[in-house]
């Protein structure tokens, strides 16, 4: 049987393609496999479920290897865990909860990313100090009904039946608690932004 153009420019195609996965798993097992202990540390820091872990694994994977096989990235480190990092935001947005153990420290992991300059990062951690000394001045009623809704994400439900009081309560106490969290937060006597 004669080769037509078009048979012709369907297998040089193929041959192309098979090249660049080929290229594209060799990169993958000597580049980010190795990572995987890493992944998977970084992964449970911002994942309280550990039966998700594999699961998170694998989708970090695919994304990986599906983005090397468009170009693939200089630094294998830093794109992988920039991938789970977005991975982890894509299912904590699924889920609706914002734990804070979700803002993962990439800084612990010595990977470099896009990341904001020291500015910003200081000014970052000042805020967090600022909360934290925030909710530490709050009653304690209130402190615990704050972190359990918004940095636990239970429900309402979930926190009556912890705390045994009522929903009312239980909203009045968040209500309150946010309030004077913001109060306390805008109106630290230590932000050096005050005016005498």
């Amino acid at each position: 049987m004669a080769e037509t153009p078009d048979n012709s420019f369907e297998r040089r195609e193929a041959l192309e393609t098979d090249s660049v996965a080929s290229r594209v798993d060799d990169w993958f097992v000597r580049e980010v496999l190795p990572l995987e202990t890493s992944l998977r540390k970084f992964l449970r820091r911002g994942w309280r479920n550990e039966a998700d872990i594999r699961d998170l694994c694998q989708d970090v994977y695919v994304a990986v290897y599906e983005a090397a096989l468009r170009e693939i990235p200089a630094s294998a480190r830093a794109f992988t865990f920039v991938v789970a990092r977005n991975v982890l935001a894509d299912r904590v947005r699924r889920a609706q909860i914002v734990p804070i153990e979700a803002v993962a420290d990439l800084e612990a992991l010595g990977v470099s990313v896009d990341e904001p300059g020291p500015e910003r990062t200081v000014m970052a951690r000042q805020d967090l100090r600022k909360l934290q000394a925030a909710l530490e001045r709050l009653p304690a009623r209130w402190r615990e009904v704050v972190v359990m809704r918004k940095v636990q994400g239970l429900t309402p439900a979930e926190i009556v039946t912890r705390l045994g009081i009522a929903d009312r309560t239980v909203s009045q106490h968040l209500t309150s608690g946010i309030a004077a969290l913001a109060n306390l937060f805008h109106d630290d006597p230590t932000d050096q932004g005050e005016k005498s």
